[in-house]
């Protein structure tokens, strides 16, 4: 890779951290403030009257379903939004003609949107940690885990911005399905705590993979097994890789 594309690569990733910059204190409360009200709602009222989960404090157990529902969310929005504007203003076609490849643009607006995530995530493990004792019994795994779900979902975002046609549309996935499936993927209750058939049914649920992998950086236990959780993680990657590479090769509402 060249200097050239190195630096188209800084540019545009610059130009969207920019974006991020310029609503920043919005950017950082908006998550404090979430997290805290999540705390107060079900670590307290649900806490106090369902003290552990699986040997956990349940305070404990709920924060990484609160930071996999926060990164889910801003991964798509900020991936999606980011690829999304171009198209919106025309500026696309200039993208398009410059002496980028995909590679480099995918790169840089996915980079650019899984950093903005992770700094969200990152301060609703640190705000977390003022409401409860939150162990992390496998701090490389979950930081590694925390990438690798940040780069997918925003890949996923990236999806979803090229294939919206209006800001309806790039909303509709986020707020119909993303949102629900992971509400009843775990994110505040161990699947295990289901009688039949919704457990099995819930297993069904991609999300559940994913909290529970992420749980067990945390705590050394999950509702599967973290092996499967990874085959999940690495699938979803593999498929969003694929599918983006097929929306280039054919332009795919990027040139019409």
């Amino acid at each position: 890779m060249s200097l050239q594309n190195l630096r188209a690569i800084a540019s545009i990733y610059a130009f969207e951290l920019h974006r991020f910059r310029r609503t920043l204190l919005t950017g950082l409360l908006v998550p404090v403030i979430t997290t805290s009200l999540y705390f107060v709602v079900f670590g307290g009222a649900i806490g106090s009257r369902m003290t552990e989960v699986d040997g956990i404090p349940y305070a404990a157990f709920i924060v990484p379903g609160l930071i996999m529902m926060a990164m889910f969310t801003e991964s798509i929005f900020n991936a999606s939004f980011g690829i999304y504007m171009p198209k919106f203003t025309g500026t696309i076609y200039e993208l398009l003609s410059a002496p980028v490849s995909a590679t480099e643009t995918i790169i840089a607006y996915v980079g650019a949107a899984a950093t903005k995530s992770l700094i969200v995530g990152s301060i609703i493990f640190l705000t977390a940690h003022l409401f409860v004792d939150v162990p992390v019994a496998h701090p490389f795994a979950m930081a590694g885990f925390m990438i690798l779900i940040a780069v997918s979902f925003c890949l996923f975002g990236f999806i979803l911005g090229i294939w919206a046609q209006s800001f309806e549309q790039l909303q509709v996935i986020p707020l119909l399905l993303i949102m629900p499936m992971t509400f009843l993927g775990g994110a505040f209750y161990s699947v295990k705590m289901l009688a039949e058939p919704w457990q099995t049914i819930t297993l069904f649920n991609p999300i559940v993979y994913l909290i529970s992998g992420f749980r067990w950086t945390f705590f050394g236990k999950g509702d599967v097994a973290i092996g499967l959780s990874l085959l999940f993680v690495m699938g979803i990657l593999a498929v969003c890789i694929g599918v983006i590479g097929w929306m280039f090769r054919t332009g795919y509402r990027l040139k019409k």
